[in-house]
């Protein structure tokens, strides 16, 4: 399940959560809470596992098209080697080597630059979906530590108030 999804059931829960007569507090069902926490839990990881991917996957594009560069840069020396006898033709392989080169030099920068934006809208959004996740979890203990005048000397009894 989408870690989004659960933020919102979570952000539901609270916001739908029955008020206690006369105070600032609300009773929520602990049980549905820890559910969704598990829930988050069990998700989040594999997030993490996705962008790790993204980014090995970029890293091997980045060697696959390097590796295709220099045996395009060798094959093109080869090719020039072969016809050095001829002033001509060796002046047209430069030029043709360089003009490869440049191009697979091109496709690497394109696939690097476009790897880059891929892994690094992938770890935005996993930033995003955990910056959501700590502003509910941080709500939710703001909503339950309100109106909870004395913390140390009732903070079992409050908690048994919410569970009920």
């Amino acid at each position: 399940m989408d870690v989004l999804v659960l933020i919102d059931k979570l952000d539901e829960l609270v916001h739908n959560a029955k008020a206690v007569p006369l105070t600032d507090q609300v009773r929520i069902d602990r049980e549905e809470i820890w559910e969704i926490l598990d829930q988050m839990r069990a998700t989040i990881p594999d997030e993490i596992k996705q962008a790790r991917w993204i980014v090995k996957e970029r890293q091997e594009m980045l060697g696959e098209a390097k590796r295709e560069a220099e045996r395009i840069v060798v094959e093109a020396r080869e090719i020039a080697q072969r016809e050095a006898s001829q002033q001509e033709v060796v002046r047209l392989a430069e030029r043709q080597a360089q003009e490869i080169l440049e191009s697979a030099r091109q496709r690497e920068r394109e696939i690097r630059i476009g790897a880059e934006d891929y892994a690094d809208e992938i770890l935005g959004t996993l930033e995003g979906n955990l910056g959501k996740f700590l502003g509910a979890v941080q709500r939710g203990r703001s909503q339950l530590a309100s109106g909870s005048p004395d913390r140390t000397a009732g903070g079992s009894a409050r908690f048994s108030e919410i569970s009920n």
